[in-house]
């Protein structure tokens, strides 16, 4: 019985959904940049774990899913490389990190 939990795709897609509605909830719901930021590397992760899942169950002997999952973490540690400084900038200008607060950015 402790092997079900393994072998089964529905679990891996529902720990996947969680975290994708997670993400979402908190880039609706969260004021901060840093919180938006971690977000997004939410909805990454799910995305990722989605396609190792699919690799794993639907087709095992190729390592498409694995690649793909490689590429998602490469695209987010640039992004968050990229995202973090621009809210040190932003920071260092308007002495906070609020996104409603960010209107002033338009002049």
């Amino acid at each position: 019985m402790t092997g079900f939990l393994y072998d089964n795709l529905s679990v891996y897609l529902f720990v996947g959904l969680f975290l994708l509605c997670c993400g979402i909830f908190g880039i609706l719901y969260r004021r901060t940049l840093i919180a938006m930021l971690i977000s997004i590397e939410l909805i990454m992760n799910g995305a990722g774990l989605n396609f190792v899942a699919f690799n794993r169950f639907v087709s095992p002997e190729g390592p498409d899913g694995m690649i793909f999952t490689l590429f998602i973490m490469g695209i987010a540690a640039a992004e968050t490389a990229i995202a973090l400084a621009i809210v040190i900038l932003i920071f260092r200008r308007f002495k906070h990190i609020e996104g409603a607060g960010m209107e002033e950015m338009k002049e």
